[in-house]
């Protein structure tokens, strides 16, 4: 005697039943499964045994001064913003130190004014090499991590220099706290 789904001739047997059955089923696998299978987690992104940051000025290797108050600024806020560490003046108090260099700012032309020759828009590039240090471990976290970002400007629209380094700051800034996330 056939007792599957299949067989509707049966009076006792049910077909929303059985899709019930099967769909509660397909349930209970899915939310066994979803940490282990998808990654998905609600635990935090950042490093646990880590609850406060010394963050060092950046050293600035180029020509271009200021940038390296403006990146170490904008660290600081986006540390604050982002993570679940607090960022603290004291070695003595603080649990990692991050520190850097910044390595490159280079600027290009994007577009030329075809009748002057003149440069209508400049794209800004800042390299940054970027360490975090836990001061309890002596471990490097992060060591040496080349970081790039990249921002645009045009004089027409009132843009300068210090727009763009303003700019590329932020944006390095985010991408080091992005790179002081666990990996998967």
């Amino acid at each position: 005697m056939r007792t599957d789904c299949n067989d509707y001739t049966r009076s006792d047997q049910n077909p929303s039943r059985c899709l019930a059955l099967f769909l509660c089923t397909a349930f209970a696998l899915a939310l066994n499964g979803c940490a282990g299978m998808f990654g998905y987690s609600d635990e935090s992104l950042f490093p646990q045994n880590v609850s406060t940051v010394r963050l060092e000025m950046f050293d600035n290797q180029t020509f271009r001064r200021g940038t390296e108050y403006e990146l170490s600024d904008a660290l600081a806020k986006r540390i604050e913003a982002d993570t679940p560490y607090k960022i603290v003046t004291s070695a003595d108090r603080a649990d990692t130190v991050i520190s850097g260099r910044i390595t490159n700012i280079s600027e290009s032309a994007l577009s030329i004014d075809r009748e002057l020759g003149t440069v209508l828009e400049r794209e800004l590039q800042i390299v940054a090499m970027v360490n975090w240090k836990n001061l309890r471990t002596g471990e490097l976290i992060i060591e040496n991590q080349s970081v790039t970002a990249l921002a645009s400007y045009a004089a027409l629209q009132n843009q300068d220099f210090q727009y763009a380094s303003t700019l590329a700051a932020n944006k390095l800034a985010e991408k080091i706290v992005e790179l002081m996330e666990k990996q998967w």
